[in-house]
């Protein structure tokens, strides 16, 4: 293999395919990066048996071949390089790749790309396209939700169903629900639902951070694993297999008060209680008082107390259809879904202290958020 590209291009590529290098295994070839020429460029891929990206850098190819190298030893030399040609070569006795830029040179052990886990490749299946924008959307609206420990595998996924020509994506970890319907660009013929885990989908909304084209989804015809197809990036996952809870039912469908506020002022509002918070169980209390004859007009009293370091209290105006009500949620799940909401105003749906919150935009219907709430003294 004999190659030059742009370090600025390589410093890159390493860094969208370093996410999905294995921190942790038994494999050791899984903590190595795969660089491979193809089709007049240089490829990188890597694994770590749950996920796998890859991503194709432009390069000026003079001699075809594959290695595999320490990924973050490479990673680590190529990000400290100038900005400037770099050249590769592959020593193909010795396994050894060789690296000059500028007036900098290293040369890097590796192991035999043969050895190297094949990405799969999925062709056939359910495939669906999407605007770039609209994924990135829906995943950051909802992937903060699922739940980080392993007791339930199915809620450390994000539930994926596909019908007709609306996606919907729904996140949940026991305390919080997250749901967004988008729509996507090719409509299908038949329902689809599986479970991508979520860190599958937070790389993904990175990789698409700047993206402009449509995403090309492909679920397997087995529904064990799922393609991601971006520009010069691909990224494939395992799907997390069971039977995700029934959440359209955790969706509350009445409430006695609704309030539509400044996102933006209640935000602000909160974060300083949660400042409070922490020293309170995370408790933060809303108390939603109409203004007595006023049609609608009223405030949101955003407070949190820790008895043994002090209170706070906020008010934001806000329109108020409904009789007075309280409420308490925990700080960082009403801060978590604030920050990823979108902006606008804020509609806050509430039945009574013990039932669950209904967060949404005014200009957002596809979007609900539902918080359980916290018990407390008032």
């Amino acid at each position: 293999m004999k190659l030059s590209c742009l370090q600025e291009n390589l410093s890159r590529g390493l860094a969208i395919v370093g996410r999905a290098v294995a921190t942790r295994t038994t494999l050791p070839i899984t903590n190595n990066v795969f660089l491979a020429t193809e089709n007049g460029r240089l490829k990188l891929a890597a694994t770590n048996l749950e996920i796998a990206i890859v991503h194709w850098v432009g390069a000026k190819v003079e001699k075809e071949g594959a290695i595999t190298v320490p990924a973050r030893l490479l990673t680590d030399f190529v990000n400290s390089l100038p900005n400037d040609k770099v050249e590769m070569e592959l020593s193909g006795k010795s396994k050894s790749l060789q690296l000059k830029c500028a007036k900098f040179e290293a040369r890097f052990s590796g192991m035999d790309a043969e050895d190297f886990p094949p990405i799969p490749a999925i062709d056939q299946g359910i495939t669906i396209k999407i605007e770039a924008e609209h994924l990135r959307t829906a995943i950051g609206r909802v992937v903060f939700a699922a739940a980080t420990e392993d007791s339930r595998p199915v809620l450390t996924g994000v539930n994926v169903e596909v019908e007709g020509d609306m996606l919907t994506l729904a996140a949940a970890d026991g305390f919080r629900l997250s749901v967004d319907k988008t729509k996507i660009t090719t409509p299908v013929k038949e329902k689809l639902s599986v479970i991508i885990p979520s860190r599958a989908l937070n790389e993904v909304g990175k990789l698409i951070a700047e993206a402009k084209d449509p995403v090309t989804i492909t679920v397997n015809t087995a529904k064990s694993q799922v393609l991601f197809s971006m520009e010069n990036a691909r990224l494939v996952s395992q799907l997390i297999q069971g039977n995700f809870p029934n959440y359209s039912q955790l969706i509350p469908q009445k409430h006695s008060t609704r309030v539509t506020v400044d996102l933006e002022e209640f935000l602000r509002a909160t974060k300083a209680a949660s400042i409070f918070a922490r020293d309170a169980s995370g408790i933060v209390r809303l108390l939603m008082s109409p203004k007595d004859g006023s049609d609608g007009e009223g405030k949101v009293t955003v407070s949190a107390r820790a008895e043994e370091v002090g209170d706070n209290v906020g008010e934001v105006e806000a329109n108020i259809e409904g009789p007075e009500a309280k409420i308490a949620f925990n700080a960082k799940y009403m801060t978590d879904v604030l920050n990823v909401i979108g902006k606008g105003e804020l509609m806050l749906d509430v039945t009574n202290a013990s039932s669950p919150g209904l967060f949404h935009l005014t200009s957002a219907a596809n979007f609900k958020h539902v918080v359980m709430p916290m018990f407390v003294q008032w």
